[in-house]
């Protein structure tokens, strides 16, 4: 799995050479710095690069940094740049697998507190362990956390 979201990106980069495409040349190229940086520190620790799982992990939080970008540009009026990172977003999504609308994370979580087990905030980290585990890459964590934080608090 983890050969194939690098296959699809490096594809994606050569269709995007091929069709010109600026904005997702400059993204995959982005995307691929990321990883190759996150194998070169996985092999100092005797690891032969990062998982499918740990790809994941770079692209949601390259998107979550973008969101943040995007939305410091709009307070300040800079509205192209914001735009530039809206579309960088939306490249970077196509490489991540469906997320979870707000009704199937609550959902999730609301099964994962049940399964876990878990009685008060100290079980927090139990559950967020669980749900990174069973649904990486498909759930926004922060969003996630909030919600298990609720449940445990009721």
């Amino acid at each position: 799995m983890v050969d194939r979201i690098r296959d699809q990106i490096s594809e994606g980069l050569k269709e995007a050479m091929k069709k010109q495409d600026r904005v997702r040349m400059t993204t995959l190229r982005l995307i691929n710095a990321a990883i190759k940086d996150r194998d070169i520190e996985a092999r100092t620790k005797g690891k032969d690069g990062v998982s499918n799982d740990e790809i994941m992990s770079i692209l949601t939080k390259m998107i979550r940094q973008r969101e943040e970008s995007s939305k410091i540009y709009e307070e300040n009026a800079r509205l192209d740049l914001a735009e530039q990172e809206r579309k960088e977003i939306e490249v970077i999504r196509s490489f991540l697998p469906r997320q979870m609308d707000e009704d199937e994370l609550k959902s999730a979580c609301h099964d994962v507190v049940g399964d876990v087990g878990a009685q008060g905030l100290r079980d927090m980290g139990k559950c967020m362990g669980t749900l990174k585990e069973r649904y990486s890459g498909r759930m926004d964590f922060a969003r996630a956390s909030s919600v298990v934080k609720d449940i445990l608090s009721s």
